[in-house]
């Protein structure tokens, strides 16, 4: 089963294969025996009350292995997935490789501070507090917010609330709630239009004739191989993407034109659908990907920092991967989608759009959890989790994750960088960690 994410095969696929480095995204949670700092955004009503601002620490799980020693260096971009520059390759990517700006919001909306909570869980039979979890998982940033009320940050491996964390396929599901908003602004006539209608380059082939909607549904049918060993067709697209000078996206996805199944019946991961919405996206906007971004969701929400999203060799964002933004904005876009798009009343996302996204139709029993794979649903790009209760989390490899529970307004923003690109014994841990802070938690809310 996949974990969610799609490798950055920018790193993986440089000299032709030989050198098999997957950029992913993924910052490791805060460790204790941490030194507390007090945020620059943080208010005298706050210090007075004293409640701390983020929690900073130099170091973390196995962090010589990591390149303590060395200040934990940033190599290049072919030696990226090297332990010893992970941490600095998945907090400064966009210095290793082109990248758009997304431009911050001219006044950012601040998040309000409360005490830090007591938090345990339960995982293989142990009942572990949060700094159990933290000690063990190489995670370099764990942010836990209610609604509008950060209650927990901590960073670790030197890093802090100033580094852009790279999302891994976290940035599926940005890629996803623009094509909800274009499709709102008429841009997008109706996702069940075939993509050739709109990226005229693919009539004729098998992603060309496949509706929108079912790349969505990550259930083309067009065969696509998503393993991240270095040779798989998610590798073969990215050596066409960031190789140099680069090829053209659409002649990139085009190669893969195999069908395996009728539109929308099964589901199957593969990265190169989200690629072909970012090229639908700039086709039917006219503008940049990051710019629209910008423009309908990162100014709106307030975002405090400017983002960044890796480009190919032509120009165009690589939707499926590479996006890059400080932890607190994450956490911004994760409060945006568990008020089904609304911010502070007004809408910036279709609250249908989010409510579609979010929910297995009965006609769609091939995206339900437990089927899709063993334990997660799917829906437009964005993972869902089993239960009665509406939940669901953004993935991407080595332990990149924003979990959103619309309920209690809860969302946690994980980052790591994991040895492994799908972990399924971590990620499992995480997950107990998140029931938990739910259970914990979520009863406060509203």
């Amino acid at each position: 089963m996949h974990s969610g994410c799609s490798t950055n095969t920018r790193a993986a696929v440089m000299n032709a294969g030989t050198v098999q480095v997957s950029i992913i995204a993924m910052l490791m949670l805060a460790t204790f025996g941490i030194v507390g700092i007090t945020s620059a955004q943080e208010t005298s009503a706050q210090k007075a009350a004293n409640v701390a601002g983020p929690v900073l620490s130099n170091t973390g799980h196995d962090a010589a292995a990591y390149g303590a020693d060395e200040g934990y260096p940033l190599g290049t971009l072919a030696a990226g997935a090297e332990m010893r520059h992970l941490v600095a390759t998945y907090s400064h990517f966009d210095e290793l490789t082109p990248a758009r700006i997304v431009r911050r919001a001219t006044s950012s909306w601040s998040f309000q501070r409360a005490a830090e909570p007591e938090i345990s869980y339960t995982f293989d039979g142990e009942r572990r507090k949060i700094m159990d979890y933290l000690n063990r998982q190489p995670t370099t940033g764990l942010l836990i917010a209610r609604d509008d009320t950060i209650l927990y940050e901590h960073y670790q491996y030197a890093r802090s609330e100033h580094d852009r964390f790279l999302s891994q396929s976290m940035a599926k599901t940005i890629t996803a709630m623009l094509i909800g908003i274009a499709a709102a602004d008429g841009a997008i006539k109706s996702i069940d239009d075939e993509v050739a209608t709109y990226v005229t380059g693919l009539a004729g082939t098998e992603y060309g004739k496949t509706p929108i909607r079912a790349l969505l549904h990550m259930s083309s049918g067009v065969e696509f191989k998503e393993t991240y060993d270095g040779q798989d067709d998610v590798a073969r697209l990215g050596r066409d993407l960031f190789g140099q000078p680069g090829k053209d996206p659409v002649v990139s996805v085009a190669q893969f034109n195999t069908r395996v199944a009728p539109p929308d019946t099964q589901w199957h991961y593969a990265s190169s659908e989200t690629e072909i919405l970012g090229l639908i996206l700039r086709r039917v906007t006219g503008k940049p990907v990051a710019d629209y971004l910008s423009e309908k969701i990162w100014q709106p929400i307030g975002a405090e920092a400017d983002a960044s999203w890796a480009t190919d060799g032509t120009g165009q964002e690589v939707t499926f991967c590479c996006f890059n933004a400080v932890l607190r904005d994450y956490a911004r876009f994760g409060r945006l989608l568990a008020h089904d798009g609304a911010w502070n009343g007004r809408e910036v996302i279709p609250r249908q759009w989010l409510m579609d996204a979010t929910t297995v139709r009965s006609s769609d029993a091939h995206l339900a959890p437990g089927v899709a794979t063993k334990y997660y649903g799917y829906g437009y790009q964005v993972w869902l989790l089993p239960g009665a209760d509406r939940r669901f989390v953004l993935l991407g490899i080595r332990g990149q994750m924003i979990f959103v529970d619309p309920a209690t307004k809860l969302v946690m923003v994980h980052t790591a960088v994991r040895a492994k690109p799908v972990d399924l014994a971590a990620s499992a841990e995480t997950v107990a960690l998140w029931i938990a802070v739910v259970d914990q938690l979520g009863r406060h809310a509203q």
